[in-house]
């Protein structure tokens, strides 16, 4: 079973968001890395200042295996983004929790967050997917 921390909310493409005040630190989830296993490239494709929109594109991983895309949980407006990423991706396999994050989101809508899973809902998707 993967690492699922319970103060976080997960979309069902398993971006983490972590919340605090009306500002959300997103990133991927153990089980996401996992399924990539060796990430060897990572690219975030918005800047800080950018409004962005639920389920937009907000980073590219790639891994000896796949790429996938990254998308926002939440609309808003970035006011970070993890600059040291894009030269150690790696670190997405290790920490993907703490030191990985991919953005840092000043959220426009709130209510986003109701759809999004808690920890045990996100545990029996992420069983679900076998």
């Amino acid at each position: 079973m993967s690492n699922i921390p319970a103060n976080l909310k997960f979309a069902e493409s398993n971006e983490w968001i972590l919340v605090e005040g009306s500002t959300g630190t997103v990133g991927i989830s153990d089980y996401a890395q996992n399924q990539l296993s060796d990430i060897v490239f990572a690219e975030i494709v918005v800047a800080e200042g950018d409004e962005i929109k639920q389920g937009d594109t907000i980073a590219t991983i790639e891994s000896v295996k796949a790429a996938a895309d990254v998308y926002s949980p939440v609309s808003g407006k970035i006011v970070a983004i993890n600059e040291d990423l894009g030269a150690a991706p790696e670190v997405i396999n290790s920490s993907p929790y703490e030191a990985a994050w991919i953005i840092k989101i000043e959220l426009s809508d709130p209510a986003e967050l109701k759809p999004l899973m808690d920890a045990v809902a996100y545990g029996a998707h992420v069983e679900s997917q076998g």
